[in-house]
């Protein structure tokens, strides 16, 4: 289970539950001069990473068929960078304290943005952090990965109630959009609808069309079911979620994982609510999606509504009844939870620069006011995009003043040597040794998630994400 740790420095690291996590973000690239080519950049910069920057060791072999030497590498933090589709994808390191897998997410865009940026290239390109296309149709992912016990019995009502939660999860989680997508791939005829979706919570709503399955491209799901942990399969399975939108409020990453994780919490424990399982999960997404005004109605597979802001209430109700007090960074996050939920009902404004949606939503309505648009002016659909540049100096997001609350957050976990700096107490700060020292090396080598190697017979096994494997992974380069 994740641990949620307090965020001052001073206080002892304690990991009083068992989880870690962590972020796969994939970014799409805006080239604003004509004569250049899209899809070369991200390759570019990429290279520019590993190459002169220096962040990482590509790798020497082929991961499979669609990952080349070279395609990408494991970086110094612990994480990896690679190419996926066209776009470059981020997976951040093992996290094992609810500030760490928000300051190791921002670590992507740093890194990035400072290749851009000694490359002189930010008047030519941007990285999107977000999770559409407007102009193609197409959706690229932000994917979250949740280490849980092996032992964990998924029944129906268990796997219902967390699709429940997940489905609803969207209103303080989504990172909204205009307009609306058809879930079939490469379908742009919208379905018949009475109402027009003029604006939206989810950008991934839209393009989830199961709620549990194996396969992740033309089939997406609420949560993928490859059963494929990167550790101990004795002890451990890994949760991999495709609902999530790629969020540029650290405030919203933080409530994204941490009220996930706490759920979780409450499933190994078996203090799950009863009663919130919905008739369709993946029908309730996008009904909620559709409807920024609210009230946001779903319906339960006992046939009666419940909306999804009372839902949530109960989930936050039983998270602070079994979870708090247990360690300072659960009890921020069970206010900042409850100061999301009340604000939906006495003051959204307080939410503007914590909550993507509704921050991008009322930038968007003051524009459009201010200039006399109509929503599907693609004017405002180019702002839709530039709200999540992930350049300080461009992107919409950060011309936001929010409230003090979520400000100091916000701040907070933009720590700037976390692009080169794996955590110190996971698997990541051994990885990020080897890492290191085939950066400098002639031999060959080949390092995963869960193991490094150096020629065909000296393998070092890193099965245990909690452990740190610092003296192992000495030992095995000194050999």
């Amino acid at each position: 289970m994740l641990v949620i740790a307090c965020p001052l420095p001073l206080m002892r690291d304690v990991r009083v539950v068992n989880r870690v996590v962590g972020l796969e973000t994939e970014y799409g690239a805006l080239v604003h001069d004509a004569e250049l080519s899209t899809e070369a950049w991200p390759a570019r910069v990429k290279n520019y990473i590993f190459r002169q920057a220096r962040a990482g060791a590509l790798d020497l072999h082929y991961r499979d068929y669609e990952e080349p030497p070279g395609n990408g590498g494991f970086l110094l933090n612990g994480g990896r960078l690679y190419l996926d589709m066209g776009h470059i994808e981020y997976a951040s390191p093992e996290c094992v304290r609810l500030r760490d897998a928000v300051v190791y997410d921002l670590a992507g865009d740093a890194l990035l943005l400072n290749a851009l940026r000694e490359m002189q290239a930010c008047d030519h390109v941007s990285f999107i952090k977000n999770n559409i296309d407007h102009y193609t149709g197409a959706t690229f992912g932000c994917h979250e990965n949740y280490l849980m016990r092996r032992e964990t019995q998924f029944t129906p009502p268990v796997l219902g109630t967390l699709l429940c939660f997940l489905a609803t999860r969207q209103i303080y989680t989504g990172a909204g959009r205009i307009g609306q997508a058809h879930p079939l791939a490469f379908d742009f005829d919208l379905p018949p609808s009475a109402t027009p979706v003029r604006f939206q919570i989810s950008q991934r709503a839209d393009h989830i069309v199961n709620d549990i399955y194996q396969w992740v491209q033309f089939n997406r799901a609420i949560i993928n079911a490859r059963d494929e942990p990167l550790a101990d399969y004795r002890k451990f399975r890994r949760l991999h979620l495709l609902i999530g939108d790629s969020n540029m409020s650290p405030f919203a990453t933080a409530l994204k994982v941490g009220t996930t994780a706490c759920i979780l919490t409450l499933l190994e424990e078996g203090k799950f609510p009863r009663g919130l399982i919905l008739q369709d999960a993946v029908v309730a997404t996008r009904e909620v999606s559709h409807q920024p005004d609210g009230p946001w109605p779903v319906e339960l597979e006992n046939g009666e509504t419940a909306g999804a802001l009372e839902i949530q209430w109960r989930f936050l109700e039983a998270a602070g009844k079994y979870l708090q007090g247990r360690d300072a960074e659960i009890d921020w996050l069970l206010e900042s939870w409850s100061f999301v939920l009340d604000s939906f009902a006495t003051n959204p404004d307080a939410l503007i620069g914590g909550v993507d949606w509704i921050t991008k939503r009322w930038l968007l309505e003051k524009f459009a006011e201010a200039e006399s648009l109509s929503w599907d002016d693609p004017w405002l659909l180019s702002l839709d995009l530039e709200y999540h540049n992930i350049d300080p100096s461009r992107g919409l997001f950060f011309q936001v003043k929010a409230g003090k609350r979520i400000t100091d957050w916000n701040q907070s976990v933009r720590i700037k040597n976390a692009s080169y700096r794996p955590p110190a107490n996971s698997r990541a700060a051994g990885r990020s040794q080897a890492v290191a020292w085939f950066r400098n090396s002639e031999l060959p080598y080949v390092i995963n998630w869960d193991s490094i190697a150096s020629g065909p017979q000296d393998i070092l096994v890193m099965s245990d994400p909690f452990s740190t494997y610092t003296s192992e992974v000495s030992a095995f380069l000194r050999r």
